[in-house]
């Protein structure tokens, strides 16, 4: 895969907010997951769940990506959760610091679960 083809798509489920991230997240991920974003909060989600079901490769310039959806996360008061990342992202996440604003589920239907829990408490 091209390292600029990045699919990204949004929908909702169960009053979450799901990201799907199809392909590599680099440099060239910015825009497209920058817009998925705005378009969620746009429509009022408080849940967010970026899926990387489908992701090979994250690189230094992913993260920054992913960390500047975590500081609009914040300022906009929503939840966040990543899914169905590797056990190898999911070190990295953790390494970053990710893991601290944002909760890490082995799969989307673990991460729609969560939120729901975190919304009945």
């Amino acid at each position: 895969m091209l390292e600029d083809e990045l699919i990204v798509t949004t929908r909702q489920r169960d009053g979450v907010a799901v990201i799907d991230l199809v392909g590599d997240v680099t440099t060239f991920a910015e825009e497209k997951i920058n817009a998925a974003y705005q378009e969620i909060t746009k429509q009022g989600s408080r849940y967010v769940l970026l899926n990387f079901r489908q992701n090979d490769y994250i690189n230094s310039a992913g993260i920054a990506i992913l960390i500047g959806i975590v500081t609009e996360v914040n300022r906009n008061s929503q939840r966040l959760g990543f899914s169905g990342l590797s056990q190898h992202f999911q070190k990295i996440f953790r390494m970053v610091g990710l893991a601290q604003y944002a909760d890490i589920y082995q799969n989307e239907d673990e991460g729609v679960r969560g939120f729901k829990n975190v919304a009945a408490a």
